[in-house]
């Protein structure tokens, strides 16, 4: 989320099943008049005992599942459903990237992959306006633009400014962050964390996908109600143009999958030069207590020194890495000298010292540490295990679009699950939008709170919940590889919710004849992402204090929009 989180190899139906049962109980419940039912008077001190007994205008989604009119029996069933969304998603994701591993990037990465991923989100935004009369879709679709502003607005300042916690490293005397290296605290200033300048044009990407945002706004912004029809559509198709545009880009392009497989690669080198040492009879690496051996790790220098010059040249290294076998993953030996001289040499004189060489040997044993965790003592076979965990990373992020599917084991099964997870999500997704979105409705009107801001703080934490995790995990890495990978995925997140998901719902609007109502809405939209595109457009060190800007849009977003709309009556 390897770089990516890892696809479940079985189905955990039992905690859908059990939330099913729980529901579908639940509902029974709390749909039965008889006073008899202990949960049913509690549940009614939520709300008016008497609206919920005369009215009697609960009606259930499909005919069967539960459905309440009480405050808390909707607060159930947003968090049932929307724990099911989560699911959803999760498969979907699990099944994607083991089709990834399959077939390679390609379309696979570039087309089915963002596509899939903005499934979930897209699927809510569609029936947030699809049934029900004109009336009632106009009321509902504020749940679908809700869902579009609050994940573009949770991607970008909760779950951006938490992977610049987790990930940061103290900054050099060069300001950019080091490695592995985190002895400064939370030093605001002297701590951060630093990605590629890709990573950057990430950003740029992010920031031209509020496009269709500008071009549907465009006749609020003259306070005219002429051309706003049209400046929906020209919007819808912007929108979809941008999808395609961007689809096709990773397609040709697809540079994420290429540096995933090159940090692999380079993962591959750190073991094999490990292992080559523990090989070599010159004592073991670790002691026992699991602290690196500098005494072996110098004997290490010295053979590597054959010009005992007590400085490593690039064509040491280069002898190095030639004279270790490293099976059949095939890469630059001169790329990985490139960036094992990056790893040592902090002083960036071109050369290795003996201490640089020391301090970069550490953060490799405290790397594989991490990947392989150790019980008991650090003996050879950790090393071992170690090389062969970046072996099968490497060839699970390799590009297979120039071999035959007959090269994976049992390719035939593979694809079957992948295949699965991907019905199974889409089925679940597909089933629970529609009640996910009435449940958040009645719980506004249950509770009289404005529909936009729920589904603005509970929505994206259903459907973003799986991938922030994974960005989170693999922000801890602390490096800059991994925070460039993480920080990508969040802006290509961005990009999609942007163009497809804002494509989906302009659809609603043109073709369902709805009023475009959303001034303020589309005022944080538009100002959290130009704001953060501008960031983390033309910069690649992000010291800690910089999260502090990411968390305060997120409080800012919800009291501009209450303002706006509830002050000044802009909606």
């Amino acid at each position: 989320m390897a770089t990516r989180r890892q696809p479940r190899r079985t189905f955990p139906l039992v905690p859908l099943l059990l939330s099913l049962m729980a529901a579908a109980a639940y509902g029974r419940l709390i749909s039965d008049g008889s006073p008899s039912a202990p949960l049913v008077s509690v549940i009614r001190l939520a709300a008016p005992a008497a609206a919920a007994a005369a009215e009697g205008k609960c009606e259930q989604s499909y005919g069967f599942l539960p459905c309440t009119t009480t405050v808390l029996g909707n607060l159930f069933l947003v968090l049932v459903y929307g724990f099911l969304m989560f699911k959803a998603a999760t498969y979907l994701s699990s099944g994607s990237e083991l089709l990834l591993e399959i077939m390679g990037p390609g379309l696979v990465g570039g087309l089915l992959l963002p596509i899939l991923g903005a499934l979930p989100d897209a699927l809510l935004v569609l029936v947030s306006g699809l049934s029900g009369s004109k009336e009632t879709a106009q009321s509902q679709v504020l749940i679908g633009m809700g869902l579009l502003a609050g994940s573009t607005v949770f991607l970008l300042t909760l779950l951006w400014g938490t992977c610049v916690v987790v990930g940061k490293c103290d900054l050099g005397p060069n300001g950019e962050a080091v490695d592995l290296t985190n002895t400064k605290g939370f030093s605001l200033t002297g701590t951060g964390i630093t990605t590629d300048v890709q990573t950057s044009y990430a950003a740029r990407i992010m920031g031209l996908s509020v496009i269709p945002f500008i071009i549907a706004q465009f006749p609020k912004m003259l306070k005219t109600h002429h051309g706003q029809r049209l400046a929906v559509l020209l919007a819808l198709i912007a929108s979809f143009l941008l999808v395609l545009s961007y689809c096709l880009y990773q397609v040709f392009q697809p540079w994420i999958q290429r540096r995933k497989l090159a940090y692999a690669k380079h993962k591959h080198v750190i073991s094999g030069i490990l292992r080559h040492a523990q090989m070599q009879a010159l004592g073991r690496l670790l002691n026992d207590d699991g602290t690196p051996n500098e005494d072996v790790i110098r004997k290490l220098f010295h053979k590597i020194d054959m010009d005992e010059s007590r400085t490593l040249s690039r064509a040491e290294l280069h002898a190095l890495i030639v004279g270790i076998n490293f099976e059949e993953v095939d890469f630059d030996r001169m790329d990985a000298v490139d960036k094992v001289m990056d790893d040592f040499d902090t002083s960036r004189n071109d050369a290795v010292e003996e201490e640089e060489f020391v301090q970069g040997m550490k953060k490799w044993l405290n790397e594989a540490k991490r990947t392989v965790p150790a019980s008991g003592a650090f003996s050879n076979k950790f090393i071992n295990e170690f090389h062969e965990r970046t072996r099968q990373e490497h060839d699970e992020l390799i590009d297979k679009s120039d071999e035959a599917v007959e090269s994976v084991e049992n390719p035939g099964w593979c694809i079957a699950k992948a295949v699965g997870f991907l019905l199974l999500g889409a089925a679940i997704a597909a089933a629970f939008a529609d009640p996910l979105v009435d449940a958040v409705h009645n719980f506004s009107n249950a509770t009289r709170i404005p529909s936009f801001f729920i589904s603005f703080i509970a929505l994206p934490l259903a459907t973003n919940s799986s991938e922030a995790v994974s960005a989170i995990i693999f922000a801890s890495r602390k490096k800059q590889r991994t925070c460039s990978l993480t920080f990508s995925e969040v802006y290509g997140g961005v990009t999609m919710n942007n163009t497809l998901c804002l494509g989906v719902f302009l659809a609603l609007i043109y073709f369902r004849n709805l009023t475009w109502d959303f001034s303020s809405e589309v005022l944080i939209i538009l100002a959290v992402c130009v704001i953060m595109a501008l960031f983390t457009s033309f910069r690649t060190t992000f010291p800690l204090w910089t999260c502090l800007v990411a968390y305060m849009l997120y409080p800012l977003s919800l009291v501009i929009v209450y303002i706006l709309d509830y002050v000044f009556g802009w909606s």
